[in-house]
């Protein structure tokens, strides 16, 4: 497919450079002298051509792009010798460590078929990826401490549209795809930065009260699900901007209609369910029941990819706790769409979530200051994975529990009370 096609066409291109300004001053703030690492699907190349121009003209130093490509990917499940998938790209992930070790800024653009790995051995699937997941662990400890400041926005892939608009032809889901992203991202107005300051200042309220009251427990109930989540000792509420350790204020994903923090690994008790289903490297893992006792899951279940599911909490230890919980109002404006993603980037912002794997180091008072054991010691998991998935909606109502034992309505019918 040339980048002229009737499906690229599609695109508006004043909102998708809109886009890009965004993601440079909005969610990267880079500042001048700073490099620039993007990795992106090959398809989102216009996304990427505009973004570089925006970084260079905000002063970047260099700007580096790695790109994917969908039949490249599949070639390898198609004809690789079986030992190819306990292998990663470790000297790539070694080299992206030492650029942000030095202060690089990272920007990923999401855009991928997410069906794009559904046909193939799940086996090998959950091998490669934990391949990959033990390459890029420098790297990703970079990211997930906040060290440096990042950003993920998304590009309307023709193979992504026609997943959420089957029945359309491809530019028509094209295009109801970008004016989606477009819309949740805040870019189809006149003026998307002051939009976004705005939309921050409110998000920074919702998590000021909850630092405020320092709960240390949520209760969520709702249909199949009871379940309290134990937070960390000394955890700290974030949602929207957030100042890395670098000392830039950046919005690390846009969209974002969440405010999040850390659960204490130990102390997750209770039985919860899904509300969306989890999009999960080409499975749609759907109606997923689990019980925790002590932190971990003890029992799952999913009506669609519990094959899948399964092999995700084999991962390692900590794959099976909790490393972070987020609050979305029902009302939010990618729930109010009524569209499914497939994404989660985009489905997590609809929905209030948790998230299995590895917790922010961010998300604890003077996190910056903190070592690992220091955060393990305080509640914080570690892991390979990071993989939210939803479990709030119209039902679900949410309780604060303040050590004392007292209870604050948080959220009643999936509103803020």
């Amino acid at each position: 497919m040339t980048f002229h096609s009737p499906a690229h066409q599609a695109v508006d291109p004043v909102k998708l450079d809109k886009l890009a300004e965004v993601a440079v001053k909005v969610g990267l703030r880079l500042e001048r002298g700073q490099e620039l690492v993007i990795t992106s699907p090959i398809a989102a190349l216009p996304l990427v051509r505009l973004i570089t121009r925006h970084a260079y003209i905000a002063g970047a130093a260099l700007v580096s792009t790695f790109y994917s490509d969908e039949e490249t990917t599949l070639a390898r499940y198609r004809y690789a010798p079986d030992e190819s998938f306990d292998r990663a790209t470790d000297w790539l992930y070694d080299g992206m460590a030492k650029a942000y070790g030095k202060n690089a800024a990272r920007l990923a653009i999401s855009g991928d078929n997410p069906m794009m790995l559904a046909a193939q051995d799940p086996a090998k699937v959950a091998r490669a990826n934990k391949a990959n997941s033990i390459a890029y662990k420098p790297a990703l400890e970079k990211i997930s401490n906040f060290d440096i400041n990042w950003n993920i926005v998304s590009y309307p892939n023709p193979a992504w549209a026609k997943q959420m608009f089957p029945d359309d032809p491809e530019h028509v889901a094209v295009e109801k795809l970008a004016n989606a992203i477009f819309t949740a991202s805040r870019v189809d107005v006149e003026d998307p930065i002051a939009a976004w300051a705005e939309h921050n200042a409110n998000l920074a309220r919702r998590s000021s009260w909850l630092n405020a009251e320092r709960f240390s427990a949520l209760h969520f109930t709702g249909p199949g699900t009871d379940l309290t989540v134990g937070l960390a000792d000394g955890h700290e509420w974030h949602g929207g901007a957030s100042t890395a350790k670098n000392g830039i204020t950046c919005n690390p994903n846009i969209p974002t209609e969440e405010v999040f923090t850390t659960p204490h690994a130990l102390r997750v008790e209770g039985h919860v369910s899904s509300t969306k289903p989890l999009s999960h490297q080409g499975t749609l893992i759907d109606n997923i029941q689990v019980r925790f006792e002590g932190g971990r899951i003890v029992e799952a279940k999913a009506t669609n990819g519990e094959e899948v599911l399964k092999k995700v909490l084999d991962t390692d230890e900590g794959a099976r706790r909790l490393g972070e919980v987020a609050l979305v109002p029902h009302s939010s404006p990618i729930s109010a769409s009524g569209v499914l993603f497939y994404n989660t980037l985009f489905d997590e912002n609809a929905s209030c979530h948790i998230a299995l794997g590895q917790c922010y180091s961010k998300c604890f008072l003077d996190g910056a200051s903190l070592s690992q054991e220091q955060i393990k010691a305080q509640g914080g998991n570690s892991s390979l994975i990071h993989i939210d998935w939803m479990i709030g909606s119209g039902e679900v109502d949410i309780d604060g529990v303040r050590p004392d034992g007292a209870r604050v309505p948080v959220m009643r019918k999936g509103e803020w009370a």
